[in-house]
This record gives C-alpha cells, structure tokens and sequence, in this order.
C-alpha cells in the first residue's frame, strides 16, 4: 500500500501536536510532511490547559517528567475566577468531583438539602482539588484520586513535540506558502507551492495556518459563524513577566470592568495577559492596565492578539481539515484551546481514510467538531450572564444579553431542580457546570427527594466524613512548588 501524503500547513502547537500524534500513530502507512517558516511567528499565548491532555500525552508515550521540564510546566487543579459574579467576590472552578454522588443524583442535591437542617459548610469544603489548590499543594495520589492538568509554556510544548515527530519520521519544511493548488475536477486541494517555488503534494491537507485559515478560508470558502453578540471580548494582550512567589497549582481569571485577566504561573515565568472588548477599552488604556497589574518585571515585549468569537462552519472540506485556530476561536477563560486542538487530531486519526474520502465521515466529523464548539461555547457565555454585575456598560450588555436556547434551558433546569445533565460527552461535566453556575450566583430552588432520605444524623455523619476525608488527603500533601522542583524541575537548555 502507497502511504497517504498527510500535508500540515503551519507549525505551532496545532501543527506539532498533529504532526507527532498522527506520526506516532499511523507509522508507515502515513507519510507526514509539516511546512512552516521561521518568519512567521506563532500566537503562542495558550499556557493553560484541562486534564484530557494528560490522555493525549500517554497516548504518544510521552514521559510526564520529562515533558514537564521541557515545557516549564507546573500542575493545575483548576481556575480561581475574581470579580465574574461581582466585584471583590471569588469562586473556583475545579476539576474532579465535589463529595459523593448518588446514581441518582449529583452531591449538590445532598449539600443544598443539608443547609436547610442547620448545616452551614461551603460546598468548596467536599473538593480534594479545589482545596489543595488554595492551600498551594499537590502530588501524585494512588489510583489517580488527584485530577489535573498543566500550565505549560506553549512555544515549548511545540519544540517538544517537534523533536518527537521527526524523530519518528515527520519531514519539516521550510518556506511560506505562496500559493495553494485546487484540482480542477474535484476541489480537492492539490498541492501548496511555497514562494521558493518548492510544490508540496499530498492526498490530505491539515491547516494549522491560525488565524490566516489560508487553506480552509482563503482557499476553500467555507464560512465562519461569528458568536460576538454572546461573547463580545474582541482583544488581548499578553506579556511574561518573572516570578516572585512560589509557583500555585491554579489559574487566576480576574474579571475588570471591560472583560479578563489571566495569571498563569509557570516554573520560570508567569503568564499574563488581558482580553478585553474593544467598545468599552481602547488598546491603549488595557496596555496600561495589564502591566499596572502584573507581579515582577516584565521580560517581554507585549503580543496584541484581534480575534472574532466564533468557528469554521466546516471544520473538514474536501480534503482539508482545520485544527486550532484556523477552525476557530474560544476565549481562553476554561483553557480550552489546547483541548480543541487534541479533540480534532484524535477525532481524525479515528477517522483516517482508507483509500477515498468518505463523505459520511466528513459530516460526521463536523457536526462532532460542532458540537464539541456549541458546548463550550455556552459554557463560556455561562460566566458573562450570570452575573450581578451591573458596574459599566461591558456587563450591563453582558447581563441583558439574550443566550441560546441551550444555554437558557440548562440554567432555568439547574435554579429550578438542581439538576445538570452531561450530553453526548461533553466536555465539561456535571460537577463544572454545578460548580460555576453557583460560583456566578445561580441557586437551585429546591432539590432531589433522595437528598430527604437520610436522617439529620446520618447526613451530618456523612457531610462530615467526606470533609475529614479531605482535610486529611490535603493535610498529608508536599507543597506545589517543592513537589515540581523533585519531580521535573531539572532546567533544560531549551527552556530559556
């Protein structure tokens, strides 16, 4: 059999996570060739990441430690969100599960039930990772109790995972593309010509190209769906700065009058950077309030970032698919741009063609894609209507915006009954939803029945039980910084 020609336009972290996964993957029936130039730079801001990632990198065999000290990596067990609900209120997000649900129902129908007998314990209380989070501690638990993700420099994870793809065999080439070739008869993309006249052919075409989308777009039309009157943050700035403090395992999201600010702390930096929408802050003025709001000197110079909310209304078409930006854009407020990225390559590897391309497959790849968007799309609306604030004229809109249906039934389902339904697998499940929806001040009304069957007793024996056994867990942990540094903290040379 003649390997498939797999082209990856671009390189970045899209381009490198395709190309080594896909690689590692389909071996020798896979010929994957990556073009990318050195002149052009890469958006490189995603630090944050969710726990799926873990998955990906066991799927390619990649060593934690060695990975982490690559990527100055420290770990993450969630996001600490300031000022969303109003300002100087806080709440956290999470990952894992909060207490013990009942197949029935989920732990919150106990905790709301158990306020109305006297009992006054936050429900942040019953949550191993949130409260190591605040605490600053983490490691390793047996049969992996402890859920988390990454915060990782982004430009570093793609020079990791170039190593490894041409190490197993991905060809790298240098040059711009100056043009990309249609056949005449179907299409299909033929062939990109880079402006040293090379001419690259291939059977599959992977645009990793960002915002640019030079070959799904520009090349092959495929539309866009803007989703700005729901998410309207139009900018960003981001900037590094040094670290001053011992690295914590959570991300910060600091909501200001006209949007966000991230933190992210990394083991040789911090992450910064500022979204914001254009209508209510000039560039000028979130330049300034970015830097009068960072921690350390600053290291580099600031990376201004224009995008449009919204995704690629065919992520697969004829033989192109998008992968990360060029597909789409998700505001990095729940670290999902990594997350869409390794959504897409896995999904296409499970789909690869054997011989023509499918069009069943195609459709069934984008309304996947789709979906996958349409979820976390809402989620992210989530933090900017559920909110008091009524501050400026950001967040009045934001407040007295219309959401989608989606989005209006789950939040009407949860204040009325408590209950939240994870779909289709979902990416985000029960315990984030319950999580942010009470963070950002939506309450349920009342509870499931179930939650009534135990005695006061019995419930403030069982209440009591899974904080004890939080407290304990938390108490026996090392502190976050002193655990990175014995499990990955070896500098690497290519970590500067």
């Amino acid at each position: 059999m003649t390997p498939r020609r797999i082209v990856i336009a671009g390189g970045g972290t899209a381009g490198w996570m395709a190309a080594a996964a896909i690689m590692r993957t389909m071996g020798r029936t896979a010929e994957v060739t990556l073009i990318e130039s050195d002149a052009i730079g890469t958006v490189g801001v995603g630090e944050s990441t969710i726990p799926p990632l873990i998955t990906f990198n066991r799927l390619l065999g990649i060593n934690e430690a060695e990975f982490m000290a690559a990527t100055q990596a420290t770990f993450k067990l969630g996001i600490a969100f300031d000022g969303w609900k109003a300002p100087g209120h806080g709440y956290f997000h999470s990952f894992g599960l909060t207490g013990k649900d009942h197949w029935a129902a989920g732990f919150q129908h106990f905790w709301l039930n158990a306020q109305t007998r006297g009992q006054t314990q936050s429900y942040d209380d019953y949550c191993l990772e949130l409260i190591a989070a605040r605490e600053g501690k983490f490691a390793h638990l047996p049969n992996d109790r402890m859920n988390y993700a990454y915060q990782l420099d982004s430009t570093l994870y793609g020079r990791f995972l170039r190593r490894m793809a041409e190490g197993d065999g991905v060809t790298r080439v240098e040059g711009k593309i100056a043009q990309v070739d249609l056949d005449g008869t179907s299409g299909h993309i033929a062939a990109l010509l880079l402006e040293s006249g090379v001419r690259i052919e291939g059977d599959l075409f992977v645009d990793c190209t960002g915002f640019r989308a030079l070959l799904i777009e520009q090349a092959l039309h495929t539309g866009f769906d803007d989703w700005t009157n729901w998410l309207p943050c139009d900018a960003a700035i981001a900037v590094q700065t040094e670290s001053v403090a011992a690295a914590v395992p959570y991300t910060r999201a600091m909501a200001h009058d006209a949007g966000w600010q991230w933190r992210i702390p990394l083991q040789h930096r911090v992450g910064n950077g500022i979204v914001y929408c254009r209508r209510y802050l000039d560039d000028d003025a979130a330049l300034d309030r970015l830097l009068n709001n960072v921690e350390g000197r600053v290291l580099t110079t600031p990376n201004k970032l224009r995008f449009v909310t919204g995704a690629r209304r065919k992520q697969w078409h004829r033989n192109c698919i998008a992968m990360g930006l060029s597909g789409g854009f998700m505001e990095p407020l729940e670290s999902t741009s990594i997350h869409l990225i390794q959504r897409a390559i896995l999904r296409l590897i499970r789909m690869m063609p054997h011989g023509e391309i499918s069009a069943r497959d195609i459709d069934e790849f984008n309304e996947q894609q789709h979906l996958d968007m349409l979820q976390i799309r809402d989620f992210l609306i989530l933090h900017y209507k559920a909110t008091d604030r009524r501050d400026s004229g950001f967040w009045r809109q934001c407040a007295a915006m219309d959401v989608p249906d989606s989005l209006a039934h789950r939040i009407a389902l949860f204040r009325e009954t408590g209950r939240v339904f994870r779909k289709n697998e979902e990416l985000f499940a029960e315990n984030s939803w319950v999580q942010v929806m009470m963070g950002q001040g939506i309450m349920p009304r009342t509870w499931h029945p179930i939650a009534e069957k135990l005695s006061d007793d019995d419930l403030a024996k069982f209440m009591a039980g899974l904080r004890d056994g939080v407290t304990a867990t938390v108490r026996s942990l090392p502190d976050h910084a002193s655990y990175v540094a014995s499990f990955c903290g070896t500098p690497r040379s290519d970590a500067a």
